[in-house]
């Protein structure tokens, strides 16, 4: 797979949006969050995505993938070449890539995203309205009065 194949494929993704930063990295985003990196010019690392943490230890395992960069807390492997590994695997990293980052989104945004329609209003408490905690605490005080009141 190469660099215009990558981008043909990562575009697909819903939300999909493309960037380069720092400097000369490619960068793939979902509502504003990294799912994909490359660089463009020649460089150690030849691409860079988030992965389960189950598919982290096995990547990491494996000739020409390594923990990515500042990035391997968070699950993400690097390759040190395109064709590391087959296109129909990577492919399926990629997609693994997206959905993880998707998940992480709030539902509401993901809805607002997928034209769900507006978001629902927030309720909100009338001024009268106790929270549960407000009443816990009033209750303690109404005994202490209700003694004081009796003796």
């Amino acid at each position: 797979m190469d660099i215009d194949a990558l981008r043909r494929y990562c575009l697909q993704f819903p939300h999909t949006t493309e960037n380069v930063q720092w400097g000369c990295d490619l960068c793939f985003k979902v509502d504003g969050k990294l799912f994909l990196v490359t660089p463009l010019e020649p460089a150690p690392v030849r691409l860079s995505f988030k992965c389960s943490p189950e598919n982290f230890a096995e990547l990491c395992e494996r000739p020409g993938v390594r923990p990515a960069p500042y990035m391997a807390r968070a699950q993400w492997v690097s390759l040190e070449q395109l064709n590391t590994l087959p296109d129909l695997e990577l492919r399926d990293l990629i997609a693994d890539s997206y959905r993880l980052v998707w998940e992480r989104l709030p539902k509401k945004r993901q809805l607002e995203l997928q034209g769900g329609g507006k978001p629902a209003a927030k309720k909100v408490k009338s001024a009268k309205t106790k929270s549960a905690s407000e009443a816990r605490k009033a209750k303690p005080a109404r005994k202490a009065r209700a003694k004081k009141a009796g003796k």
